[in-house]
């Protein structure tokens, strides 16, 4: 049998959005705070997955369910929908949130270690912004460990951001360095490894795939102010940070000089807020599906600062 050729596409789609005027545990009600913005790539990721009735859908990193109820207002007929986290305030506040919808459990697991019940085969893996927080060295192996158990049909589609680079996290890494703090975080802070290239993914999914689409996807983002950027990076980037840090003053301190470094960072527009790509940035979606026995993977790269 002829292998097909894999297309390998992309394409970066720019959009203006307005706002208006402890890493072993996450807070939902932080994360929540812009629960409209961080929507935006999962609904845009939902409308190039192809499927149109699957009976079992995980959503990997499911956080506080709202990328679950998407799943479940986008597939209401899904007899199946189960979101895992392994924080257990997210899935107490998707419990919360999920009373009314039957179809829809929730669980406290690690997607580096988790699998599907061998006798309930998943139709659909999604993944919104948390494969990123995974070593490298692990990555790329359980999503392909993933996607090998997908069902004829199946699809595997996630997003992770593409931050580091960006000057909300670097001055964390400045302020990090610098201050009382720079030796206690020095020998407690474990950096997240960076992403994973196009090219690097293309190669470790490309025998398991039917076909491959990869494409860019920038957000422009206007908070009301520069504190609305630490308190956007406060439910995700900068927790690893303020855990790492000794009592509350010195938390408020770390963010008193982090803010004075996004005020140099990030001008203001005509309006006064500060608005840029970097504001929040997502990169490298991966949309993979099984097609007759084979795999199929799209795979897309957003630009989206977090």
């Amino acid at each position: 049998m002829v292998r097909p050729r894999l297309p390998l596409t992309t394409h970066r789609i720019t959009q203006l959005l307005t706002h208006p005027a402890k890493m072993s545990d996450w807070s939902a009600t932080q994360y929540l705070k812009f629960a409209d913005e961080r929507a935006i790539p999962t609904q845009d990721l939902l409308s190039h997955i192809p499927l149109q009735s699957p009976s079992h859908i995980v959503d990997l990193g499911c956080g506080p369910g709202n990328s679950t109820a998407m799943l479940s207002a986008r597939y209401p007929s899904c007899p199946s929908i189960a979101g895992i986290d392994s924080s257990p305030n997210m899935i107490a506040r998707a419990k919360e949130s999920s009373t009314s919808s039957s179809n829809t459990t929730f669980a406290v697991a690690d997607v580096e270690s988790y699998s599907p019940p061998p006798d309930h085969p998943v139709d659909l893996f999604f993944s919104n912004a948390v494969l990123h927080w995974l070593p490298r060295s692990t990555r790329l192996p359980t999503i392909r460990r993933l996607l090998l158990t997908l069902p004829p049909g199946g699809v595997f589609a996630f997003q992770v951001p593409d931050t580091l680079n960006l000057p909300s996290h670097t001055s964390m890494r400045e302020v990090a360095r610098t201050g009382p703090w720079a030796e206690h975080l020095r020998s407690t802070l474990v950096e997240r490894d960076g992403l994973d290239s196009p090219e690097e993914i293309y190669d470790a999914l490309v025998d398991v795939c039917e076909s491959l689409r990869i494409w860019e996807t920038v957000y422009y983002h206007s908070p009301g102010d520069w504190r609305d950027i630490v308190e956007w990076v406060k439910g995700t980037g900068l927790r690893p940070y303020l855990d790492g840090l000794r009592g509350e003053e010195e938390r408020k301190e770390f963010l008193r000089v982090y803010e004075g470094l996004l005020r140099e960072k990030y001008e203001k527009r005509a309006d006064g807020r500060p608005v840029g790509q970097n504001v929040v940035c997502y990169d490298w979606f991966i949309q993979a599906s099984r097609v007759y026995g084979r795999h199929a993977c799209w795979y897309d790269s957003e630009v989206y600062t977090e």
